[in-house]
C-alpha cells in the first residue's frame, strides 16, 4: 500500500503508465500559475524563430505543410521545431522537476519558491537545456533518429536540480535511467509526446478552421495572426504537461529501480530535503 493517499501528485511507490500520466497532470495543475505563463512566453518566442524558416519552405499557417519543391528547406524546418520544442520543454523542466520533489515529499511548492534562484541551478540548467535542444535538432536532420535522442534525454535537467549531479554529469545519467527497465522511461516520454502532439494538432487546426466556420472576419487575411495565436496557447499547456511528465517520470524510475520511496521513509525527519532527494555520492 503506498505510504500517501491516492490523490497525491506522486505517491511514493512505482506507478503505472496510467498514474505517471495523471500524476503529470496532477502535478500541472498545481503548478500552472507559474508554468503555463513561462511557457506562453517561450512558444511565443518559438513562433517568432520558426517564421523565417516557414517563409523560406513555403509552409503556410495553419497547418505549415510541406511544399515538394521547397524540401530542404521544410526538413530544416522540422529539425528546428524540434530542437525548439525540446529546448522549451527542458527549461520549462527546472521548476517542475523541483516541484515534483516537493510533491514527493508532501507539500506543494508554491509559484514564489519556483521563482527563487537559490538551489534552482538554472546557471547549469540553461545550456543544459540548450544542450538538449542541439541534439534533438541534429537528431532530427536524420529523421528516425529523433526519438531516439528525444527518448532517451528526458532526465537531463531533473538530474541537475533533483538528483544535485555536476552538469558534465546529467547527461550521462539521463541515458542510464533512460535504459534502465527494458527502456521503460525512454518509451513512456515517446507515448506522452505522441499524446500531446494529436491533442495539440486537434486544437490547433480545430481552433483555426472553427473561426473560418463562424465567417466572423476574413480568415485569409488573418492566417499568421490566428493560427499562431491558436498554436501559442496549445503549446502553453502541452508544453508544461511534457516537462511535468519528465520530472514525475525521473523521480518514479528512481523509486521503481533504485529504492527512492524506501530512502525517503528511513530517512531523519529532520534532513534537508535537497539532501532527501539528491544522489548518492
Amino acid at each position: 500500500m503506498p505510504d500517501v493517499g491516492p490523490t497525491a501528485v506522486l505517491p511514493r511507490r512505482p506507478l503505472t503508465v496510467g498514474e505517471l500520466l495523471d500524476s503529470a497532470v496532477l502535478l500541472l495543475r498545481g503548478q500552472a500559475r507559474l508554468l503555463v505563463p513561462l511557457a506562453v512566453l517561450l512558444a511565443l518566442a518559438e513562433q517568432a524563430l520558426l517564421h523565417p524558416l516557414r517563409v523560406l519552405a513555403d509552409a503556410r499557417p495553419p497547418a505549415y505543410w510541406l511544399d515538394p519543391d521547397r524540401l530542404g528547406w521544410f526538413w530544416l524546418l522540422l529539425a528546428l521545431g524540434a530542437g525548439t520544442e525540446a529546448l522549451i520543454i527542458a527549461l520549462l523542466g527546472n521548476p517542475a522537476a523541483r516541484g515534483a520533489g516537493a510533491a514527493l515529499l508532501g507539500r506543494q511548492a508554491g509559484p514564489r519558491e519556483l521563482l527563487r534562484p537559490g538551489g534552482a541551478r538554472w546557471g547549469a540548467t540553461l545550456p543544459a537545456a540548450a544542450g538538449v535542444g542541439l541534439a534533438v535538432s541534429l537528431a532530427g536532420l536524420t529523421g528516425p533518429a529523433w526519438f531516439v535522442a528525444y527518448g532517451l534525454l528526458g532526465a537531463v535537467v531533473p538530474a541537475l536540480v533533483v538528483d544535485r549531479l555536476p552538469a558534465y554529469r546529467a547527461p550521462g545519467r539521463a541515458l542510464a535511467l533512460a535504459f534502465r527497465a527494458g527502456g521503460r522511461a525512454a518509451g513512456i516520454r515517446l507515448l506522452g509526446y505522441l499524446g500531446w502532439w494529436l491533442i495539440r494538432l486537434g486544437i490547433g487546426l480545430g481552433v483555426y478552421h472553427g473561426l473560418g466556420l463562424l465567417g466572423l472576419f476574413d480568415l485569409d487575411a488573418y492566417a499568421l495572426p490566428v493560427a499562431t495565436a491558436a498554436w501559442v496557447a496549445v503549446n502553453a499547456l502541452a508544453y508544461p504537461a511534457l516537462a511535468c511528465l519528465d520530472a514525475v517520470l525521473h523521480l518514479e524510475t528512481r523509486m521503481r529501480t533504485e529504492g527512492l520511496d524506501i530512502r525517503l521513509s528511513r530517512a531523519p525527519t529532520d534532513t534537508p530535503e535537497p539532501v532527501l532527494l539528491a544522489v548518492q555520492r
